[in-house]
């Protein structure tokens, strides 16, 4: 075996395996960010981020509504969203690439940029505390 095999390889895998990418429910991605932002998530500061508007026209609750219990709409196109809230969509953060892709994609349409890990657990940990 090459030695490129033998020790960048395994540093890779690592690498990979400590992301949120490779958990599949929602509460697994939850300790996999909260794994990445070294600290345990914040209901409250989910809900706050949630629906700021963090200097910009938009906020999450935007088209997704301050309570993402129901369905939304796109606040530009007008195109439907259903629920957000894993408990009232099963279907939410099941499939952890889609997760991270609109994450990413939201994040920078609210913020102008990626959201943190620690920022994606807050939202996600008050996500997953909406019960029906």
């Amino acid at each position: 075996m090459h030695r490129f095999h033998r020790t960048v390889l395994p540093v890779v895998a690592a690498a990979l395996c400590s992301t949120a990418l490779w958990a599949g429910t929602p509460a697994e991605q939850l300790n996999a960010l909260a794994a990445q932002a070294g600290r345990s998530p914040n209901v409250a500061q989910g809900q706050q981020f949630f629906n700021a508007t963090h200097g910009r026209e938009w906020s999450c609750a935007s088209c997704h509504n301050a309570l993402p219990t129901g369905d939304g709409k796109h606040a530009s196109t007008g195109k439907a969203i259903t629920a957000l809230a894993p408990a009232f969509n099963p279907e939410r953060f099941t499939d952890p690439a889609k997760s991270e892709k609109w994450f990413r994609r939201n994040c920078k349409d609210v913020l102008a940029r990626e959201c943190s890990a620690a920022e994606k657990a807050d939202v996600l940990a008050w996500l997953i505390s909406l019960k029906r």
